[in-house]
């Protein structure tokens, strides 16, 4: 049918004003147009290749980011002394580096969320379908939980086990409310970057912003990361906590395990909700 070809160009969406996160940059024209909001429903995208590509995508980032990040876990957790190894600091730096490092690969297929909290958010703004935001949520928590499972097949089973596997758990002497709160910042964090990085105004007026984007992206996961790995390991991506929980599948690993859905979730409605009804209230100025 007329005006359905793929646009290979555009990524993960043929439509301009659609693109979740990151392809604005390829866009040459500098005015910018109050994009409508995206269908609830689209089947049109269910006979397109690029949807099923962009799915395919969210699952090899998770994929490696698991693999990457809780891999540095064990790796700190294992060690008789943390001045031997990358420390908290490094956790950190392994987790913020990957996901700068994976939006900037994927963000013109799939948008590079690698987060089911990022897609929810971006669902609630009206940023792409129901039927797309629930494909790329499941393929990113099959992708984490193979990315788990290669790395407990690095470690030996009960080397992974003894190690915690990189599960989230809420530490000691804090309580499941305290976990909450943090989950809830973290991702608000998150997600508000998300928003800033790749808003379409923003776009519109500084060419050099959607090429920037993965950077701030990152770099606000690991200082998020930085805060909260004493208080709950950081979850702030479902995909994450559901992936080393399922391969680690011990009992305390799901005693807290909702904190990192409710959380996460939360904090991603919360950013959208800021960013529909206070940065999008923003007058539009061009240089």
């Amino acid at each position: 049918m007329e005006g359905k070809e793929e646009d290979v160009r555009l990524g993960a969406n043929k439509f301009r004003e659609r693109q979740p996160i990151g392809t604005a940059a390829q866009v040459p024209d500098k005015d910018y147009e109050e994009p409508p909001p995206a269908p609830l429903f689209e089947p049109s995208e269910l006979s397109s290749w690029s949807f099923y590509r962009a799915g395919i995508a969210e699952f090899i980032a998770t994929f490696l980011f698991l693999y990457v990040s809780v891999l540095t876990v064990m790796g700190v957790v294992k060690s008789p002394t943390k001045c031997g190894t990358v420390g908290i600091q490094g956790i950190a730096w392994a987790f913020g580096g990957m996901i700068f490092a994976l939006v900037y690969c994927t963000a013109g297929i799939s948008g590079g969320h690698i987060n089911p909290a990022v897609t929810f958010g971006l669902f609630l703004a009206r940023k792409l379908s129901l039927t797309r935001a629930l494909y790329y949520m499941v393929m990113q928590c099959l992708g984490a939980i193979c990315g788990a499972g290669v790395v407990r097949g690095f470690e030996g089973g009960n080397q992974y086990k003894l190690n915690g596997g990189g599960a989230n758990t809420i530490a000691h002497g804090y309580t499941k409310g305290d976990g909450l709160g943090a989950e809830i910042v973290g991702t608000f964090v998150l997600v508000y970057t998300v928003f800033s990085a790749t808003d379409a105004k923003r776009s519109a007026r500084d060419s050099h912003v959607p090429i920037l984007a993965p950077l701030p992206i990152g770099f606000a996961v690991f200082l998020v990361h930085l805060a909260t790995i004493p208080i709950t390991g950081t979850g702030i991506n479902p995909a994450r906590s559901l992936g080393a929980a399922i391969i680690y599948n011990k009992d305390h690993a799901w005693d807290d395990h909702w904190v990192f859905w409710v959380g996460p979730f939360i904090g991603a409605a919360l950013a959208a909700l800021y960013h529909q009804v206070v940065i999008r209230a923003i007058p539009f100025k061009n240089k």
